[in-house]
């Protein structure tokens, strides 16, 4: 009882600083929308690498990483470390600096907003919000179920998955409402450097305590030899380069990661962050994975519904230590549903109620205040529906932690290459647009929910679609599709009037 009030204390305790530090932003953020939602395009390099880094440290890189190398073999390194934090450096600087630019000139806050003006449409608007609104909801509910089994893990059992889940939802929610992008971003630095430091402590206390890396190595090479092999089992090359492809390309539309190439405060700051990002992947995701890694040649037992992490620490590490990096592990899923909930809100406040509801009535000014009234309160009505359905869908959903991530990750993925085409090809069309979107979503879809309702009943279409094909993932073929699409419709068909083709021109001296 001593050791769970201990755990539960220094958790309480590291929240509260977290709520601290928004209340503090608060107080200095401005009531404006690029102020809440973009820090009024001023974070500098520093702050912007670790909010971007802290945003995607979330329950699928603390819990569901290592539980795949643990089960699989550390080759999820490859996936996570190498490849995507190299791809996705790439896609920041080819798609995130020009956004940066485009978002500069117009005043931009959202993606829907900068692509519903390129094409002059406003149902495109709203359907890349809501189909970021779709993919966002899984993506919440991972942090939500990463929380719950965190904290029944670390008290093994005594707090049930309900009170872990139920009370990050409760805390996101509180923090969203005091806070903007500022608080966002102060909390997102402070818990980055705070878990980075954690993770490498762990490692070193570990490792220590079984007789040092080639000790621990050694043991995994006796109990799992294929986990030291390349290419086997679970890691087909296509596994590896499907997946590392789709996470890199949807983490570039994942809303809090887009919004922040629009919140920059200059052209170095976004070159120096991308080119700092693979190197801060690499220092947190080798570490992390390879102790799940090595608590297989261990034999750490993880109860089942439960992750390795904590069993881990719970084994090799005093009970303070332990709570104390459980305690940062969600904060890092804090710092992503906080984030998630944050730009969520944005899309749809700006992107969906605002264009489907505006009215001629009244003077300019007049419509302009009410408006703004309005959507302050469905964005907050909105972050708290949305985080409640969330909740509970976390409560009755099946699926590991990588499969739940891996479906949001793929459904995010099949934006991006229309986006690209429409911020570098001003022969895309509108109709171009809605071919490659939508294509691609209902084909993914089909794989995801495979089941549809017939005149005879239900059927099960995953016995005729293939769940791979010859190795590939739905995911990767839905962006080839979606790429084939908006390519190929846009050459046959003409541009409508309002499409404003010049929108997203740069001259030489602002691409320098």
């Amino acid at each position: 009882m001593a050791e769970t009030t201990l755990q539960l204390g220094i958790v309480g305790a590291y929240m509260v600083v977290a709520l601290a530090v928004g209340v503090v932003a608060y107080r200095l953020t401005d009531r404006n929308a690029e102020d809440y939602y973009l820090a009024s395009r001023t974070l500098g390099t520093v702050v912007l690498l670790f909010t971007t880094f802290a945003t995607l440290l979330s329950a699928f890189t603390f819990f569901g990483g290592p539980n795949l190398a643990f089960s699989a073999g550390p080759e999820w390194i490859l996936v996570m470390g190498l490849m995507d934090g190299i791809i996705f450096a790439i896609l920041w600087y080819v798609l995130g600096y020009k956004q940066w630019l485009v978002g500069k000139r117009h005043g931009y806050v959202t993606l829907g907003e900068m692509l519903g003006d390129r094409f002059g449409s406003t149902p495109l608007r709203v359907l890349v919000a809501g189909v970021s609104l779709l993919w966002l909801f899984p993506y919440v509910m991972l942090q939500q179920k990463g929380a719950g089994q965190a904290l029944v893990g670390l008290t093994d059992g005594a707090v049930p998955f309900w009170v872990g889940a139920g009370g990050i939802t409760l805390f996101m929610i509180l923090y969203v409402a005091v806070s903007g992008m500022r608080g966002v971003a102060w909390t997102d630095t402070l818990q980055g450097l705070f878990m980075l430091s954690l993770v490498w402590i762990a490692v070193a206390w570990v490792l220590s305590s079984v007789g040092g890396a080639g000790r621990a190595t050694a043991l995994l090479a006796e109990t799992n030899p294929e986990f030291l092999a390349l290419g086997g089992g679970l890691y087909t090359r296509q596994y590896i380069v499907s997946t590392a492809v789709s996470i890199a390309f949807g983490v570039t539309m994942f809303p809090q990661i887009n919004q922040r190439f629009f919140a920059a405060g200059s052209k170095t700051v976004l070159k120096r962050t991308f080119a700092l990002w693979p190197v801060l992947v690499l220092l947190l995701f080798v570490p992390a994975f390879m102790l799940g890694a090595w608590a297989a040649g261990l034999g750490v037992e993880v109860a089942e519904g439960s992750n390795v992490v904590p069993a881990l620490l719970a084994e090799y590490t005093p009970t303070w230590f332990a709570a104390l990096v459980i305690a940062g592990a969600m904060a890092a899923m804090m710092s992503s549903s906080d984030s998630m909930l944050l730009s969520g809100s944005s899309y749809l406040a700006r992107d969906i109620y605002r264009p489907l509801t505006r009215s001629s009535g009244g003077t300019d000014g007049e419509r302009a205040a009410t408006g703004a009234g309005h959507e302050t309160l469905v964005a907050r009505v909105g972050v708290v529906v949305f985080a409640t359905l969330s909740f509970v869908a976390s409560l009755y959903t099946p699926g590991t932690l990588v499969q739940i991530g891996d479906t949001a990750f793929s459904g995010f993925a099949q934006l991006t290459m229309p986006v690209a085409l429409a911020l570098y090809w001003r022969g895309t069309t509108r109709r171009g647009m809605y071919a490659g979107i939508l294509g691609s979503q209902v084909f993914y879809i089909l794989h995801v929910f495979p089941v549809v309702e017939a005149s005879a009943g239900l059927v099960d279409l995953s016995l005729s679609l293939p769940g791979t094909y010859l190795g590939w993932t739905p995911g990767i073929v839905g962006i080839l599709l979606g790429t084939v699409l908006t390519i190929g419709i846009s050459l046959v068909t003409t541009p409508a009037s309002t499409e404003n083709r010049a929108a997203y021109r740069v001259d030489g001296v602002e691409a320098d």
